[in-house]
């Protein structure tokens, strides 16, 4: 299995080549050649604990490891830091099953991919004779990068840097990031929003005299975001497991048509369905949910991404995205692969902030719908799902599951359907709890916590109990045209 840039079809890399390389000489995003089909049946699945299904998964698309490389990188990632045994549990809460994908180390749904990427990348250095040391460079709204730094902290050769908007992301999301220790980790916050500090690790990405000038002086930059394939590609598992597990505990019968709903922001845990399916997994509609940032809404429903609009800041921040990466791996699909018609497209939206698609690739998007919530919906939905099932949900599940109300009413589609419940309702204390009871609306986060505990029923995570006294080690702050002095510096220590 080979990878081409979605802008240059003549720039190939192996899978460990493209997971080292994060993104493409030319700014592309690497994609794989062809999506490869499941090569074992949903009985056999079924069977299969998250591990096993993994691997399953997972050498169809890394064809350069070893068995025993892959094993080793899965069993090293899908272990004990996960506080349930089944690693995903799913569990049912009106007319949805809810994928819990929060419950590895930092309880948000990057812990699926970024446990598994420091593995596969230092895997990857090996399978290639790299012997710089890897920089880390990562944008985060607020979920990847304390996924990424607890992934990266103290693996040697390696080191991570992550940028995040100062003030667009939750508070606990905050502390989790700038309490991480490491002396190979390095936190800065931005005085700007996510889309410009992606924007500014994409252009040192693309910076030929700054990959120089990091190669003479022993470095070699790699990316944690979801434009690397070695973070989308796990990614895909857990549709995988999140059908078989339905099938074995009939929740869905095998060959059922399952709807997928996901909270979208970069556009990757959405993708990973799409790729799921196109890998034979019996998906039906995959259904993406904005907040009130609703360029994919406005996109699904004209055929034109427009990232000129107001940015606005929500309660779901990590969702507060604008320019979302990786739908250029999907409209490099609905293109039929043509690499110059979507840089053509790529090149508009830098260029003019825009970009349109055509008729025909507009009717090769028929598997998706889009809506969006407001963030009355948001709160409305975790408020009921609480009071008529004792379930907690957070700000982002709760944007999904305020979509999926609005894509039933609208086609009376009674397919069976999962919701990808992508981080713990601790990660937005006071988001969740004011949902509830306005009483608790001026309360600060960390106040919360306990008063969450005692109405869900489930006990405060690790991850917060290890951050509510932990030491603030990380105080840089930057503004969005210092971002490659900042990292120039770090490295000089």
């Amino acid at each position: 299995m080979l990878y081409r840039s979605t802008r240059n079809r003549d720039e190939k890399a192996t899978a460990s080549q493209a997971i080292l390389k994060g993104l493409a000489e030319d700014g592309g995003l690497f994609v794989p050649e062809q999506i490869p089909a499941l090569d074992v049946s949903v009985e056999a699945l079924s069977g299969m604990d998250y591990q096993e299904t993994a691997y399953e998964v997972m050498k169809l698309f890394l064809t350069d490891f070893t068995e025993e490389e892959l094993k080793s990188c899965i069993q090293n990632a899908y272990d004990g830091k996960f506080d349930t045994e089944e690693i995903v549990p799913i569990t049912k809460a009106q007319d949805a099953y809810y994928l819990e994908l929060f419950h590895g180390a930092t309880i948000a749904f990057k812990d699926m991919a970024l446990s598994i990427l420091p593995h596969l990348l230092i895997a990857s250095a090996k399978k290639n004779q790299v012997e710089n040391e890897i920089v880390i460079l990562t944008a985060t709204s607020g979920d990847t990068g304390k996924a990424a730094l607890a992934g990266f902290a103290g693996v040697k050769g390696t080191k991570i840097i992550v940028f995040y908007p100062k003030d667009g992301v939750s508070p606990i999301q905050e502390r989790q990031m700038v309490t991480q220790k490491g002396e190979n980790t390095f936190v800065v916050g931005i005085h700007g929003n996510f889309d410009q500090a992606q924007t500014g690790v994409k252009q040192m990405f693309s910076d030929q005299g700054l990959a120089e000038g990091m190669a003479a002086a022993g470095y070699q930059f790699s990316s944690a975001n979801s434009i690397n394939i070695g973070r989308l590609v796990p990614q895909i598992v857990y549709y995988v497991y999140a059908y078989a597990k339905m099938v074995k505990k009939g929740g869905i019968a095998n060959g059922e048509v399952m709807n997928v709903v996901v909270p979208t922001g970069n556009f990757g845990n959405i993708l990973a369905a799409f790729y799921a399916k196109n890998m034979g997994l019996p998906i039906g509609k995959l259904i993406c949910a904005s907040n009130e940032n609703k360029v994919l809404y406005d996109f699904f429903a004209t055929g034109t991404y427009d990232k000129d609009r107001e940015f606005l800041l929500t309660s779901s921040p990590s969702m507060d995205i604008l320019i979302s990466s990786n739908l250029e791996r999907l409209i490099y699909w609905i293109a039929g692969n043509d690499d110059r018609k979507n840089r053509e497209l790529m090149e508009a939206l830098q260029k003019d902030g825009k970009y349109e698609i055509t008729d025909e690739m507009r009717g090769r998007l028929a598997g998706f719908y889009g809506n969006y919530a407001t963030e009355e919906e948001t709160a409305a939905v975790i408020k009921e799902i609480y009071e008529e099932e004792g379930y907690i949900i957070d700000t982002h599940t709760a944007v999904a599951a305020a979509v999926y109300k609005k894509y039933k009413q609208e086609t009376g589609d009674g397919a069976k359907t999962v919701i990808a419940s992508t981080a713990s309702p601790y990660k937005f204390t006071r988001s969740v709890m004011a949902a509830i009871d306005q009483k608790y609306q001026d309360r600060p986060d960390f106040e919360l916590v306990d008063e969450l505990e005692a109405l869900s029923g489930v006990k405060v995570p690790k991850a917060i109990e290890e951050i509510r006294s932990a030491e603030v080690v990380h105080t840089s702050v930057c503004e969005v045209d210092e971002m490659q002095d900042v990292v120039k510096g770090f490295l000089k220590r």
